[in-house]
């Protein structure tokens, strides 16, 4: 799951940054509205939900909900604001947000609307993604294994989860070492030139620990795949 976050505090926009990559969230956070519209009009599919500051450098959180709407785009928006008037908060709804948080707030408020907006967002993922045997669920960022006899929830880190999520959206695809760097790291981040590989192996040891060995195939020269049969 990938959020947009446009806030221009730089303590403020770090602590939900840290918040949401605590629940498993890749998070794109940016402090100016004009840079944001850029990431949106290339990039808006790749967003779960946007999280909107009102006040911004370059374009406003509300002129940016202004354009997505004009042009039908229906990613969820979440809107931050020190703004507590109800003409506020009705200019805000009217402009296109689909939620309203007044700073300020606690962090568990932020995540439990955004968890609502995934709920009631019929064009989001489903609480489940259900792949072979593996049940994902977002709502408790669990992976629950069931084949014969009871079912078994595997522990993984945040970036395990995130790397077996895009597996199971893609299963049977070959899916590049560009593209695996692509939706598990942040815009503008800049990882080591073997983390693909190595959090490969970490995902790997862990389902081999539930006897699923070969899961994850290796496709020499293009990347890597999700083999439903490879259980033994």
């Amino acid at each position: 799951m990938r959020v947009l976050l446009v806030e221009d505090e730089p303590d403020l926009g770090m602590a939900i940054q840290r918040a949401l990559n605590r629940e498993k969230y890749v998070v794109d956070w940016v402090q100016n509205g004009d840079i944001a519209w850029d990431y949106l009009e290339s990039n808006w599919t790749e967003y779960t939900v946007a999280v909107f500051d009102w006040l911004l450098p370059g374009l406003s959180g509300l002129e940016l909900c202004k354009r997505l709407r004009s042009r039908n785009n229906p990613l969820p928006v979440l809107m931050l604001t020190a703004k507590d008037r109800m003409a506020d908060k009705v200019a805000g709804l009217d402009a296109g947000a689909d939620d309203y948080l007044v700073k300020p707030f606690g962090m568990a408020e932020l995540l439990a609307r955004l968890r609502a907006l995934q709920r009631r967002s019929p064009q989001l993922q489903q609480p489940q993604l259900q792949v072979g045997a593996f049940t994902l669920d977002y709502g408790t960022s669990t992976v629950t294994l069931r084949s014969s006899g009871t079912p078994q929830s595997i522990t993984l880190t945040a970036k395990e989860f995130q790397l077996l999520e895009y597996f199971m959206q893609h299963p049977q695809q070959i899916l590049s070492r560009d593209q695996l760097m692509n939706r598990l790291w942040e815009v503008g981040a800049e990882p080591m030139s073997n983390v693909v590989a190595a959090q490969i192996r970490l995902l790997r040891r862990k389902l081999a620990d539930y006897g699923c060995d070969h899961l994850i195939e290796t496709v020499y020269g293009l990347g890597y795949r999700l083999n439903l049969e490879g259980r033994q």
